[in-house]
């Protein structure tokens, strides 16, 4: 009888490791998917050339808690249907931003040097007349310039910096295409 009941012991041991590291694992993913990192699908094509619909990526939920986000970094926030808004940060907070007749964008009364949009924009939008940004808000736009609901959109307007859910941070699908952003 005692060989039997050493057996169990062993048992219920081993089972409740296991139950104790798949609460960890489980436990430690939690925190990992609602503070740290977020997997989010590209929708739409308003970023083709960078993002085309149907990407994978991983939203970096931390790195904005130790520093401000950057012009030209792409980030993600809600767009109010469940969904996330995938954008490139043009202007910063402050800054007076207008994009002209040919489609130029000025910042602060200088045309903006970047290499992401290479079309002509044709509508302007908000951006028609000059937009100063509060001190707390973002210009954004897609990279496929005509086919972006951005901030030159009344229905997206400014971004300010508490809606921003994070950075995109890596291309994790399809995996032929991964790539650091």
């Amino acid at each position: 009888m005692k060989v039997k009941k050493e057996n169990l012991r062993t048992m219920v041991c081993s089972i409740g490791k296991l139950i104790l590291y798949f609460v960890c694992v489980f436990g430690l993913t939690y925190l990992l998917v609602h503070f740290v990192g977020q997997r989010t699908v590209v929708i739409g094509d308003s970023m083709m050339g960078t993002l085309m619909d149907g990407d994978n990526i991983i939203v970096d939920k931390i790195s904005y808690r130790f520093k401000e986000p950057e012009r030209f970094d792409i980030i993600a926030f809600p767009n109010g249907d469940n969904e996330n808004y995938i954008k490139r940060i043009i202007a910063m907070p402050g800054e007076t931003v207008y994009i002209d007749d040919a489609g130029a964008i000025f910042i602060d009364g200088a045309e903006l040097e970047e290499s992401y949009g290479r079309e002509v924009i044709k509508d302007a939008g908000l951006a028609s007349v000059p937009v100063t940004l509060s001190t707390d808000e973002y210009f954004v736009l897609g990279d496929n310039r005509n086919n972006s609901m951005d901030s030159r959109d009344v229905s997206v307007g400014n971004v300010q910096n508490k809606e921003i859910i994070g950075r995109a941070l890596v291309r994790i699908y399809p995996f032929d295409k991964i790539k650091i952003l």
